[in-house]
């Protein structure tokens, strides 16, 4: 199948036949295209035109395309649908994607559409993992896997695995249980498919195996898959009895989500909110963070008021022309120490001891300092400006720098031990915090070096 590229006048087609109602035009346009192209195309319609796509098409296709809608265009699709027509899709879904749909639904239409699903066990497995916190472990999994028993033969396991493997779309492995579904281990199936069929499974099966459990946080699963290169883990619960699997579609997704959401933090965005959000969401989430802003500024005002002494001497004037500079370079270096420690905490390489880290920071920040100072100078001298008041400035600079690094780095870090998400540091925490202490910090200095 070639890469489709979605595109204006294709999208402008497809609107046309919805309206004219041609359906058997736009079975064919769309008929080839991966289920991620239509979901693509049906984001870019409105809601009325995107449910009539999901009706017109057939629902194996549909039930794929509905969870890789964006949210918003999800939700405003299953709205125009009936419970029966939701139940219809849900019923064809994986557990996991059949519990996230279900989990976006207003209570009133949840039980309605459980209601209509036929099928007992998948309402059953859905009902277990909407119990379980969505970013969890038990949140992420899927209940369908291919398990066999550890006493079985190796005829009789094949035979098993061929009547699993119908409720399963893809089978990444195939756990080993005992007779009590506890984790034993995993199958290969090269191992299988060469051993003798008297044989037992408990001869052959591989008794290492990862796992998580399903109070596991989602960002704590990633680390493993990543660091074994795993597609799949088994996921226990607290009798390390087999409950589920996480597949690594699974785990893209909730570090695409926890990308975006440690974005909007860094900017300044409180709560999760799309661009087609409401205006009061959206002021919601931005306001706080603008209100701190506000609260920094006004500390400024009150700093520079204490120094107000500087403009009634013509020889130290200019210092209050570097402020704006001073300030950039507090909330630039700030950013940039806590982004590193930020990722680095993300990805769980953060080594050495704090005592290690602020040497380190110390010595970066002395040698970033001296630079930019050095290029200070030299613009002083440039224009003529008195070369104490250059130097000042340049010393003043470098302390601020140094000063601002130590925050940005050991900020997110605190933060970290007492439980809040450290990437809240890379925004406007930081750069407001390191204004204030930036601008006291040089005149602090100034006012000692020159004397006023």
């Amino acid at each position: 199948m070639s890469n489709f590229q979605i595109n204006k006048h294709f999208v402008t087609t497809i609107k046309i036949l919805i309206a004219e109602e041609r359906n058997t035009r736009l079975e064919k346009k769309l008929k080839d295209l991966h289920y991620a192209d239509i979901a693509e195309i049906v984001n870019e319609l409105n809601s009325d035109q995107g449910t009539y796509l999901i009706k017109l098409l057939d629902s194996k296709k549909t039930a794929d395309i509905l969870p890789e809608l964006d949210e918003y265009q999800r939700e405003a699709v299953l709205e125009n649908l009936s419970p029966k027509e939701i139940a219809e899709e849900v019923e064809i879904l994986d557990s996991d994607d059949a519990a996230d749909i279900i989990a976006e639904l207003p209570e009133e239409r949840k039980e309605k559409v459980m209601s209509e699903i036929s099928d007992t066990s998948h309402i059953d497995d859905i009902r277990e993992l909407l119990t379980y916190e969505e970013s969890s472990a038990g949140g992420l999994m899927a209940k369908e896997l291919v398990s066999v028993q550890e006493d079985l033969s190796v005829l009789k396991c094949l035979n098993t695995i061929k009547t699993q493997a119908e409720e399963v779309t893809r089978i990444h492995s195939v756990y080993v249980v005992d007779s009590k579904n506890k984790l034993k281990g995993r199958l290969s199936l090269k191992d299988l498919l060469t051993a003798n069929s008297r044989d037992k499974v408990k001869n052959i099966y591989i008794p290492n195996v990862d796992y998580v459990t399903v109070d596991q946080q989602g960002e704590e699963v990633a680390k493993v898959m990543s660091k074994y290169d795993l597609e799949a883990i088994p996921v226990v619960n607290s009798k390390k009895e087999l409950v589920g699997r996480i597949t690594i579609d699974d785990i893209l997704d909730l570090i695409k989500e926890e990308a975006e959401k440690d974005y909007q933090l860094a900017a300044g965005i409180a709560t999760d909110v799309e661009a087609d959000d409401t205006i009061f969401e959206l002021t919601k989430a931005r306001l706080p963070w603008l209100f701190l802003g506000l609260l920094g500024g006004l500390g400024s005002v009150f700093i520079l008021q204490e120094f107000e002494v500087i403009m009634l001497r013509p020889d130290l004037r200019s210092l209050f022309f570097y402020t704006p500079l001073i300030a950039a370079m507090a909330g630039n270096v700030g950013v940039q120490s806590s982004a590193i420690i930020v990722q680095g905490l993300a990805n769980d390489n953060l080594k050495g001891s704090l005592l290690s880290r602020l040497i380190k920071e110390i010595g970066l920040s002395l040698i970033n300092g001296l630079a930019l100072s050095i290029v200070l100078v030299i613009f002083g001298q440039s224009i003529n400006q008195d070369l104490k008041l250059s130097l000042t400035i340049s010393l003043s600079m470098m302390s601020v720098i140094i000063v601002s690094a130590l925050i940005g780095t050991f900020t997110p870090i605190i933060l970290n031990k007492k439980g809040v998400d450290p990437a809240i540091a890379t925004g406007p925490f930081i750069t407001t915090s390191n204004d204030i202490f930036g601008i006291f910090l040089f005149f602090y200095i100034a006012k000692i070096i020159l004397v006023f």
